[in-house]
């Protein structure tokens, strides 16, 4: 018997564990039906049910999951182990004093996180129970959508959602076709094509869908949304028909189908298998530099903790080496405890004194910062001024841990498609052979007011001229994937008729694609429809001629174009082509290509978005070697999109060049102003883009990020093939390095008055470059380090022709680089995510290009323009509000505990409690915790107008200024002073003194209560002295707290209480409000207590005043209306030399835009020259100092910057 072993335990594995843990390949059998007898063996695999579970807890772990990820938090696990000891040993203090703010602690948080778990809970099961139809023997049963099973064939109707991830059968359209809306898996609201098997889609009834014998095998899950490569062996005899499946079958979980009427498709992956799921991986925790600092104050006080506990201990031993100091006869210790060894009963009151001593480390910090933080970033979701009415969206905020970072931001990294710009296509002009046309504008199916009806095309040059400009008009016409929506609706609304004609409009996942397609409609080509695999086209005679749609060799980010294949009316079969210049040029082998270059560089100049266009007649040998190739790429099962590259790579050459296309992306409003707000504020601004240098640079001068006199260093391809990066790396080095020499130049904004602007652009390839150099250029030196030395000296920085990993590695790359720095990233589109998750604080833009990028940011805004208010307003308050919590919270618990270690050297170190067991347990919790929590969410030491007025008090904050070690040492020293004026100010003032009526002395737990009295008013006082910001809620929380501890005190001792087994409290606190001198005592300590800081404020806002307390104080001398009237710049200290920044130069100036609002000038139709083109004549925008192009409107407009520039 010669069966191969390692064969038989394979298909055991297989059967018994899933195969997806052994291959990456799974053989799905449609309607669950086995394969006929001798094709294939029969192996029916595991797969889950179609739940979907997105929380973390279920009703058993609940208790046992969640205690165990709190106690990994370094400080509940602390306190933990303290309340242990508590329970474990004799210690001076009731273990209650530390189990009720831990229970406390832990309880809130158990209830927020199971109250967030319970919501996720019932957002499962509205999904798991929803119905969904499946066809089953032939009829359409209804199930649950948990119990769908990969192999059910199920139908959907229109506007449903599908519940997992379908292939295609069949659908109600005689195409074969179905519409869908991905909104809720990548934001897209454009409608998509999907297409039917081809051999499945004439299976329109339950009956005949049912009928289907076939088998899919495709990949394993995986997350990628647009990727997918399988294959369906359909059963119409013995031998099997195989057909090729890719993303273009596939119907992902989430989406909704639309514009028709039913479909049948087959499930294949379900449940936590879906893509959708798969996207719902975690994404790595993100910490502030806040809580670093949190945790390193922390380790320093538990130091101080351990040091204070081991000083009282030894002297503890010392004082009791004196036979006549031993532990006195009413302590009630036993002969066995005497006799214990030394080194436990010291290690015993080593313990006992950490108790006593424990509360230095606030416990209750940790939930208020937790409360702070959430309900915080609460102010960023109600700001009615990041409310977009033309989207109806509101910030969002996707995880509260980062507020603070917002106010620490130093460098900012943002794309510029759809971020910077509206990503709103508009057409601008073509160019065939040299010869240029411009439409009225066209913007998204609206005709501009004022266009003409039609525009005239002139057809005086020759046929052959005419012949390739309608040639690139078809081109244009066919070469994309553009659907069109014909007379009524798109989702329902009505578009209505105009002057007799069914209105018909053009919708696609690229709006660049709409944006030409409606250009050549202005030109006299429009496209009409796909049917039944024909495109239809209307000429400018009023003729439709009609294109055999062969083969789509759709658009990738490596490629940077498409293609399609189609056969004329007559029989001819071409290839058109369109895509970036880069990846056109080098496959043309004739066509005038300088002419098309030419313009096609002096477009990109001025910011638009260039596109050139190429064909390529094909004979039938030729197609039938293509269709060959592909059907090859398209059936493999392994490196599908590899293959599929390399057969586009073969078919895509010897084009002949047609033109080109130039479409604008006008700037988003106020996106200049954003940018330079920004720059003021001392951040660094990084434009991350896919797209070419010069519409690049050209957006980049718009929108300010560069300005006329910028020098700008290039670290291009360009310029690295005529040097070597070593010689270029090293001169642009030399170059900023050259400059610096003998200046101080600001490192943190890199604005200083006194040195030129630089501005860097590089390329993707150069990067690369960069960071990953040869063996023979690393030899040379670190590039690495010369190119972030270069970029620190930079004011602004250009990446282009970026893909989405090597934004991430730049990212990274700055964070990693010796400063450390916080960095922020922006985008709005899913090649975004990858620097959105890298980047310290992540932020999405709700744009065009879908939701990822929103989804897996930090926080989400509707327009670029509010990120200003984001970071120089709330990021501002935000790390002011907190790092005043941090660093309160310390000094009010070294104020508590101090005296404490202080009142052991006057007890004989017997672990003697200063407070009573209440007071220890409600200081944190009641008393003190309530005015801080407040102060943390409304205060306001500057007004919000200013802040947004004058951004160069961001620099205030910078380099988390506010939680530096100098100041962290300030306020630990002056809880030291306070609480050795409130322990000694009350032994001196009691010593050997009768302070009641009737000549009682005061006893221990008046003493301590008189100090908690002091103590309380102090630190209280203290918060309101700091309070810049006072409203009736501050004046309500403040007093309230202090009247509630009075209120409390006197209940707790004017009552005797059934519970309590002792009251050594009653009717303390009476007495000691009834001395006249304790009033006295109460007083003088608050006032000695609270009179440094005071004298400190004055003199150093006297003296020394930084520029936010010179803008509190004239803001308090105008009334609060300091930001309507007053210059800003009045109150900045005097600057050295401001005026020597703007130098004049012969750098590179700053094109203006075609949308600028100096644009008023329409421009008709059509211009066509005979003779080369004059761009001087036909463009005001671009502007050279040395230059034979010159007007007046030229010089007029050369500071425009944008569209939001005054002119």
């Amino acid at each position: 018997m010669g069966m191969d072993f390692s064969t038989l335990r394979n298909l055991i594995s297989r059967y018994c564990t899933g195969e997806e843990n052994y291959v990456d390949s799974r053989t799905i059998y449609i309607g669950h039906k086995e394969p006929p007898p001798g094709t294939e063996a029969f192996i029916q695999q595991r797969f889950p049910d179609n739940r979907v579970v997105s929380s973390k807890y279920t009703f058993w772990n609940f208790v046992p999951k969640n205690m165990f990820e709190q106690f990994r938090r370094v400080a509940n696990f602390y306190f933990l182990i303290i309340f242990l000891v508590q329970l474990i040993i004799d210690t001076p203090t009731s273990p209650i004093t530390s189990g009720l703010p831990l229970f406390f602690v832990i309880t809130v948080t158990a209830i927020k996180q199971g109250y967030e778990d319970w919501l996720r809970h019932k957002a499962d099961n509205s999904v798991n129970q929803c119905p969904v139809h499946v066809v089953q023997h032939g009829k359409v049963v209804r199930k649950q959508s948990r119990k769908l099973r990969v192999g059910d064939v199920v139908c959907m109707k229109e506007d449903e959602t599908f519940p997992c991830d379908l292939i295609l059968l069949s659908t109600s359209r005689e195409d074969g076709t179905c519409f869908v809306t991905t909104a809720s898996l990548d934001g897209e609201s454009s409608h998509k094509t999907y297409y039917a098997i081809q051999d499945t889609k004439a299976y329109i009834t339950e009956e005949e869908v049912d009928s289907i014998h076939a088998t899919i095998e495709c990949e394993q899950p995986q997350p990628d949304l647009y990727k997918f490569v399988g294959r369906i062996n359909i059963y119409m005899g013995n031998e099997p028909v195989a057909r090729p499946l890719g993303s273009e079958n596939l119907l992902l979980r989430g989406a909704t189908l639309k514009n028709t009427q039913c479909i049948y498709a087959v499930a294949i992956y379900t449940g936590m298998e879906t893509k959708m799921a798969l996207n719902y991986q975690s994404k790595c925790q993100k910490r502030s530099a806040v809580e670093k600092s949190m945790n390193a104050y922390l380790v320093v006080y538990l130091c101080i903790l351990i040091g204070k506990a081991l000083v009282n201990t030894t002297l503890k031993y010392v004082w009791q080496a004196d036979p006549n100091r031993d532990e006195p006869f009413y302590n009630q210790r036993t002969e066995t405890e005497r006799s214990r060894h030394i080194l436990i009963r010291a290690f015993t009151d080593f313990l006992a004194f950490m108790v006593l001593f424990n509360y230095i480390i606030p416990v209750s910090m940790y939930v208020t910062v937790e409360m702070q933080k959430f309900l915080g970033s609460y102010f960023i979701m109600w700001d009615d001024e990041m409310f977009d009415e033309e989207m109806g969206e509101r910030a969002v905020v996707n995880t509260s841990d980062l507020n603070e970072e917002l106010g620490q931001v130093e460098y900012v990294f943002t794309d510029k498609t759809g971020t910077l710009t509206e990503n709103n296509m508009q057409f601008i002009e073509c160019c065939v052979d040299g010869h240029v046309y411009v439409p009225q504008a066209i913007c998204n199916g609206q005709v501009m007011p004022g266009s003409a009806s039609m525009d005239m095309i002139d057809t005086s040059p020759g046929p052959d001229a005419k012949e390739h400009e309608e040639l690139f008009f078809r081109a244009v016409c066919l070469c994309h994937t553009v659907q069109v929506k014909e007379e009524e609706t798109v989702d329902g609304i009505k578009h209505g008729l105009h002057t007799g004609k069914s209105s018909s409009f053009y919708i696609s996942s690229s709006p660049d694609e709409v944006a030409l397609v409606e250009g050549m409609k202005r030109l006299g080509f429009t496209y009409l429809r796909l049917k039944d695999s024909q495109m239809e086209i209307l000429n400018r005679e009023d003729e439709i001629e009609r294109f055999d749609l062969l083969e789509v060799l759709t658009f990738d980010a490596v490629r940077r174009r498409m293609s399609v294949i189609v056969r004329s009316s007559t029989g001819d079969l071409y290839l058109f082509c369109k895509g970036a210049d880069s990846s056109i040029f080098p496959r043309v082998v004739s066509g005038k290509v300088e002419q098309v270059k030419a313009r096609v560089e002096h477009n990109a100049v001025e910011g638009l978005r260039t596109l050139c266009v190429a064909y390529r007649p094909l004979t039938p040998e030729q197609y039938e070697e293509v269709c060959h190739l592909l059907n090859g790429a398209k059936l493999a099962l392994h490196d599908r999109d590899k293959r599929l590259a390399e057969a586009y790579d073969i078919i895509e050459q010897d084009l002949i060049l047609l033109g080109a296309t130039a479409v604008e992306d006008r700037l988003q409003e106020k996106a200049a102003d954003t940018i330079e707000s920004l720059h003021k504020a001392g951040m660094k601004v990084w434009v991350l883009t896919g797209d070419k240098m010069e519409t690049a640079a050209a957006t980049c001068y718009a929108s300010k990020l560069f300005h006329r006199n910028t020098q700008i260093l290039e670290l291009t391809t360009k310029r690295t093939e005529e040097q070597s990066l070593h010689d270029v790396l090293f001169e642009l080095s030399r170059t900023v390095l050259r400059q610096q020499a003998g200046m101080t130049r600001d490192s943190f904004s890199g604005l200083s008055g006194d040195c030129p602007d630089y501005g860097l652009i590089i390329d993707g390839a150069t990067l690369s470059a960069v960071l990953r150099p040869t063996q023979e250029e690393s030899n040379s030196g670190n590039y690495k380090e010369i190119f972030l030395e270069i970029c620190r000296n930079c004011s602004a920085v250009l990446c282009c022709r970026m893909a989405p990993l090597q934004k991430a590695q730049i990212v990274k790359m700055i964070k990693a680089s010796k400063e450390h720095p916080i960095t922020l990233a922006i985008g709005d589109g899913a090649n975004d995510v990858s620097m959105i998750l890298e980047a310290h604080v992540g932020i999405g833009i709700m744009g065009k290009e879908g939701r990822q990028a929103v989804r897996n940011s930090d926080y989400a805004i509707p327009k670029f323009k509010h990120l200003k208010k984001i970071l120089l307003v709330h990021g501002h308050y935000y790390y002011i509000r907190i790092s005043e919590l941090v660093q309160y919270f310390f000094y009010k618990n070294v104020c508590f505990i101090f005296p404490q270690f202080l009142y052991q050297f006057f007890c004989g170190f017997s672990q003697q409690p200063l407070y009573d067991t209440a007071y220890l347990t409600l200081y944190n919790i009641s008393f003190t915790s309530l005015p801080i929590l407040l102060y943390s969410l409304i205060e306001q030491h500057i007004n919000m107008d200013i802040l947004k007025k004058d951004p160069t008090l961001y620099r205030d904050i910078a380099k988390n200024s506010l939680l530096r070690w100098p100041i962290f040492i300030y306020w630990t020293l002056l809880g030291v002073y306070d609480a050795m004026v409130m322990f000694f100010g009350a032994y001196f003032l009691f010593d050997n003194t009768t302070f009641t009526s009737n000549g009682q002395m005061f006893g221990n737990w008046t003493f301590g209560t008189l100090i908690f009295t002091v103590l309380v008013f102090t630190v209280t006082f203290k918060l309101a002295l700091d309070t810049h910001y006072w409203t009736w809620i501050n004046h309500f929380v403040i007093w309230g707290s202090l009247i509630f501890f009075v209120v409390f005190s006197l209940l707790w001792g004017g009552i005797i209480w059934p519970f309590l087994n002792y009251q050594r409290m009653y009717y303390v606190f009476m007495q000691m409000l009834s001395s006249g001198p304790a009033w006295l005592s109460i007083i003088l300590l608050i006032a000695a207590s609270l009179l440094p800081d005071v004298v400190k404020k004055v003199i150093m806002r006297t003296l020394y005043p930084t520029t936010t307390e010179r803008i509190q104080n004239a803001d308090k001398l105008y009334k609060g209306q300091l930001s309507e009237f007053t210059p800003m710049a009045s109150l900045h200290a005097p600057p050295v030399a401001a005026g020597r920044r703007r130098g004049s130069g012969t750098q590179r100036s700053a094109p203006n835009r075609r949308s600028a609002p100096f644009r008023n000038k329409k421009k008709v139709m059509f211009t066509r020259w005979q003779r080369a083109p004059d761009y001087c004549t036909f463009t005001p925008l671009l502007r050279f100092v040395d230059g034979s192009c010159h007007s007046k409107q030229g010089h007029a407009h050369s500071n425009g910057a944008g569209p939001e520039t005054s002119v």
